[in-house]
């Protein structure tokens, strides 16, 4: 089953992107890992009175990269969450650094860059601010996820002939029932839960009346948070920013101004003629006084610079475990969460007595339910040992709830995506495609069920009804644990599941989260729940690689992320097409069932 995926999903992806994408890929990736390797270690010095610059052409993911591919990695920069947050509390603190720089365009990727990263982002750049000193940022063409950041800041601009492309939210789901109609595949389904979508994808040309509702109420929400935030710190009222987004869609730069969406339309050189000033260079020929984050992070990693001007307690560790991408079983590949990796990580940090408590940091739509289980069986224990806190990213769903439940205490953050209590399974059959090849198959057996799981026929409806019993056991076992683990009745999970999605902030309402909060909340409580103090070491897994594991890595992994080589709006539909193929090559469950977000839920 699990080569068929992989083979069909290769197919139409190749068809798209030419093989040529993948042999740049690899070359691009080892040249970036050669360049890695010679690095100088040492960060640059700055001067006092420096702006700290943040160019938002990246793509922010919760963990740290297992691999440092750089620009010649295939896909946009990725750059950790936490180490940009962590620099900008630092130099809110630093004598050195007088301001921070934004500009450029985010670049999303996979589950980096959500809306619940850059509310965490965004609550950093808030904080800089309120300890005196100023945020300038500049924008050109500015995405909903840009302008969203940035409108953190005290001083906005935008260039004269750019835009604020801020139309509000969609989501367009992929389906896929006419393709496999046309090659003859055929698709059966299991589920539980009337909102459980993601076989949607396969079964249907639209979406379903549920599927609709729950999405609806979800970019609602999430639409809903945004414009409060923005509101908030340019002093309108959310009704104002709706009024000029339906009015304009695109919004100008002179609309812009007028409705105090920025406040200052300007070149860019203008805006460093500025920057100068303000770091004494004015008149001139030097570019100001600046430190490019990166730099700057460098410097705290290595002791530089005093992170809030405190030492870190000795008294014990807090561990932060990322589980970023899709849950599959086994050691998973780059970007997916692999059950037995995980729980081995885990298991290791439970056993370690300098460990005093643990933070998991869920960014997962989840996947596979015995790799989810396997996952929360060592939650279990830890929090039997030693606190456990769950800080949520910008999905925690299905798997990736199913991990979160027992925990001591789950943080969200209102547009966190969460939820999704429900369970399915896919059957798939081939057998018309393969007869249009000349292709047939027969069977012997020595039990009636040996052969339940072919996918060279449909299956009977015994089988079916097997598949279904096993189906409603997982679900039954879903809601027990969910139940268990936040102190409610099966009926109360049972009236909020049914595979629904809620935004955290509903989530909240319902008892799914304890409290709204990113990362730091949950690390401050973790803290306070171990007696560690206000400043205990932080230590993160995965850990980064070294030079020759992750050259190791490249050569014995697949690297995601090929399509990202195309740009425009053909890169855009080869992106999305990978993306969803790719979260159907990981459908690896052994008994084919599911605790996984819709593929569809991508909000732009």
């Amino acid at each position: 089953m699990k080569n068929f995926l992989s083979s069909l999903a290769g197919t139409l992806v190749g068809l798209l992107l030419f093989s040529v994408g993948g042999v740049f890929l690899l070359i691009g990736g080892i040249a970036a890992l050669v360049a890695l390797g010679g690095r100088d270690s040492s960060a640059p010095a700055f001067e006092k009175g420096s702006y700290l610059v943040l160019n938002l052409s990246t793509n922010f993911t919760d963990a740290p990269a297992e691999l440092d591919l750089g620009p010649l990695g295939g896909g946009p920069e990725s750059v950790q969450l936490r180490t940009v947050t962590r620099a900008l509390r630092a130099a809110a603190k630093d004598e050195r650094i007088t301001g921070v720089y934004l500009t450029g365009d985010l670049s999303p990727a996979d589950f980096g860059s959500g809306y619940a990263a850059l509310r965490e982002l965004r609550t950093a750049l808030e904080d800089f601010r309120a300890a005196g000193k100023p945020v300038q940022a500049y924008l050109t063409q500015a995405t909903t996820r840009t302008y969203y950041v940035a409108s953190a800041a005290d001083n906005l601009a935008l260039d004269p002939y750019g835009m604020i492309l801020m139309p509000g939210l969609a989501s367009q789901p992929m389906f896929f029932a006419g393709l496999f109609e046309k090659y003859g595949v055929n698709v059966q389904v299991t589920r539980v839960g009337k909102y459980k979508s993601a076989v949607e994808t396969f079964t249907r040309r639209d979406m379903s009346p549920e599927n609709r509702e729950e999405v609806t109420q979800l970019l609602g929400d999430i639409w809903s948070v945004l414009l409060a935030d923005i509101a908030k710190t340019r002093k309108l009222e959310s009704a104002e920013i709706q009024g000029v987004v339906d009015r304009e869609g695109m919004i100008r730069a002179q609309p812009a101004l007028e409705a105090r969406l920025v406040d200052r339309v300007a070149y860019r050189d203008e805006i460093y003629e500025d920057l100068k000033a303000r770091t004494g260079r004015a008149g001139s020929k030097e570019p100001f006084r600046q430190v490019a984050l990166a730099q700057y992070a460098k410097q705290l990693k290595d002791g530089g610079a005093p992170e809030a001007g405190k030492k870190s307690s000795a008294k014990g560790r807090i561990a932060v475990v990322y589980a970023e991408g899709e849950i599959v079983d086994g050691e998973g590949n780059i970007g997916e969460i692999g059950g037995s990796e995980l729980s081995r990580t885990l298991r290791k940090l439970r056993q370690d007595s300098n460990v005093k408590a643990v933070v998991l940091r869920v960014n997962s739509p989840g996947g596979s339910a015995s790799a989810s289980e396997v996952i929360q069986r060592e939650v279990r224990l830890i929090r039997e040992a030693k606190p456990l806190i769950v800080s949520m990213g910008s999905y925690a769903a299905s798997g990736g709830y199913w991990i979160s439940a027992p925990a001591d205490r789950i943080f969200a953050e209102s547009s966190t995506i969460t939820g999704s209590i429900g369970v399915f399974g896919l059957q798939f059959d081939v057998q018309r495609l393969a007869a249009d090849f000349g292709v047939s198959f027969d069977t012997v057996k020595t039990g009636r069920f040996a052969d339940a799981l072919t996918i060279t026929r449909a299956k009977t409806p015994e089988e079916m009804a097997v598949l279904q019993r096993m189906v409603d056991w997982i679900y039954g076992e879903f809601v027990a644990k969910v139940s268990e683990g936040r102190k409610l009745t099966p009926e109360q999970v049972e009236a909020i599941a049914q595979g629904r999605v809620w935004s955290g902030r509903e989530a909240l309402a319902r008892g799914l989260v304890d409290e709204i909060g990113g990362l730091e909340a949950a690390l401050a409580h973790a803290a306070k729940r171990a007696g560690l103090g206000e400043n205990p070491r932080v230590i993160e897994y995965p850990r980064q690689k070294e030079f020759i594991e992750a050259l190791q890595e490249i050569l014995e992994r697949r690297l995601p992320g090929a399509a990202r080589s195309i740009r425009g709006p053909l890169g855009d539909l080869a992106g999305r097409l990978e993306s969803e193929l790719r979260a159907l090559r990981s459908f690896n469950d052994p008994a084919g069932v599911y605790a996984r977000l819709p593929l569809s839920i991508a909000i732009r």
